[in-house]
This record gives C-alpha cells, structure tokens and sequence, in this order.
C-alpha cells in the first residue's frame, strides 16, 4: 500500500422523502440564497423540484432557478449559470438531477469566485482557489459525484473538449439521497449507471500496487451488489432495497475509498469522454 491522504467531508442525507432536509442541510452550511440548477423537465413533473424549492424557502433561504443541463454537461451552460449566480448574489449552488446536473453545478460553484474563465480549470491552467458550496439532491445512481471531488464539462465551441478535473472544494457539502428519486428510470439508464460504477471501481481496482487486500476486497463486495442489485431493480424497478443499494453503491464507487493507497488508471475514461463529448451517448454506455 502506497501513503495516501483521503478527504471525504460530505454529509448524506439517504432514505425516504429526504428531499425534505434540503432546507435544513443548506441552512447548516450557511446559505441564504441558493442557485437550483437542475436538467430538463423531469424534476418539474416530478415536483421534486418544487418540494426541494419549498424546504429551502421555510428554511429562510431564497432561490433562484436555471434549468437545461443536458446529459453530458456543457461550457455554455455553466457560463450561463456563473452571470446569474453572480447577478443574483448566490452564496451556494444546488445540483437537482443525475449527474451532469451536479457537475455543471460544481463548475458554477468553482466559476463564480474566479476572476478568469471557468474552463482554466478544466483546461489545466489553473487550479480551484475558491468555491461556493454545493448541495447535491440526487436522482440517478451512477456517477458517483454526490461524494466525489470530480466534475466533467464538455465544450461544445472548442472542438467538443470534453475535460474532467478533480479537486476537494468540488465535493459536495451535502447531498440528499432518496432511492425512490430512481423508481422512474428507465432500464436502459439505470444499466448505463451501473455500467459506470463498476467502471469506476476497475479503474481502481486493476492496479500494479501490491499489498493492498484491504481495498480488493472491498471493491469486490460492491461490485457483487452492484451486479445482483442491478439485475433486480431492472426487473422491479420499484424494489426499493435494490434501488437504495444501488444508490449508496455509486456514491462508495467513486467516492475513493476503494482507490486510497493504490495506483489508479483511468485511461477507460479518458477514451470515453471523447466517444461522449463527439457522439452524446451517455457515459455508461461510452
């Protein structure tokens, strides 16, 4: 095992109707005006939107909305985002969705303290200074950035640059984790995300690090639920022990607990990334 340092300050809040602590959570990290930034229309039919909306109101907390996240997140949007957020004076952004949505909210929360342009960070020219904090409340298991410190941005203007970036300000100060939230999915989505999970456990996983048993056997107990888990929430997509299974397992899957003291890989994504960013397939199925 190799010397590490491991960072993982994110609050959860799991289980059912946990949408309703949004309020309570951001208030905990001093927010008085938040930015929900969230994807197409699912949340507003859901009215999943409207109830996170309503906690953060008798929390004291105003709100101001931006929608339109696209799967597999684009610069125009978080460009968008940083000009209301600063017009608006928001001193947190809240992801609502799956997880472009909380990417595209993690590089607002990044862009709105910085003086330059956003992508500097995305582009390795500059590293995170400052962030706004940012709240998570998830609906899809997947990506895993409810407890990561990642945030991929595709931009579209810059011959589809399709870039990730890691680094602890993006780890979400919350996040609110309601496996029912998943109950809609459809079964293709819900194979993309685990695809993605046991992607980011095997970029792990496959390592030239020797002596590391601990996290080998942990990566093999999630990646077994993930499989059977998986297999039962396509079939009863409103089994709830398999869909809250599922849900935790994303976060573990790439939260880094299982890639401390190892060498990581991560080429598989890096390929990915430039089959998504060209073709807009989701990233599981890349």
């Amino acid at each position: 095992m190799i010397d590490f340092t491991f960072y993982s300050p994110t609050f959860f809040a799991f289980g059912k109707n946990a949408e309703a602590e949004t309020g309570k959570l951001a208030k905990r990290y001093g927010a008085t005006k938040a930015l929900l930034h969230y994807g197409q229309q699912s949340v507003i039919r859901s009215g999943l939107l409207d109830r996170v909306e309503t906690s953060l109101h008798e929390a004291g907390i105003e709100t101001v909305r931006l929608g339109g996240v696209v799967p597999n997140p684009e610069a125009s949007k978080v460009y968008e985002g940083i000009e209301l957020g600063r017009r608006e004076g928001v001193d947190m952004v809240i992801g609502v969705g799956g997880g472009s949505a909380v990417d595209s909210a993690k590089a607002i929360a990044a862009g709105i303290p910085y003086d330059g342009d956003f992508w500097d960070f995305y582009d390795d020219k500059k590293s995170i200074e400052k962030a706004l904090p940012i709240g998570c409340v998830l609906t899809l298991a997947a990506t895993g950035t409810e407890g990561s410190n990642s945030s991929v941005i595709t931009k579209v203007e810059d011959n589809q640059k399709k870039r990730g970036i890691g680094h602890n300000l993006l780890r979400p100060a919350f996040s609110v984790l309601n496996p029912e939230l998943t109950y809609t999915l459809p079964a293709y989505q819900t194979a993309c995300g685990i695809a993605d999970m046991l992607a980011h456990i095997l970029e792990r996983y496959l390592s030239n690090t020797p002596d590391v048993e601990l996290t080998d056997r942990m990566s093999e107990a999630v990646m077994k639920t993930i499989v059977n888990q998986g297999r039962i929430a396509i079939r009863e997509p409103e089994n709830y022990e398999a869909r809250a299974a599922l849900m935790w397992a994303g976060m573990v899957a790439h939260n880094d607990i299982l890639g401390v003291g190892r060498e990581q890989d991560w080429s598989s994504h890096q390929m990915e990334h430039e089959l998504s960013a060209v073709y807009g397939v989701a990233h599981g199925a890349g």
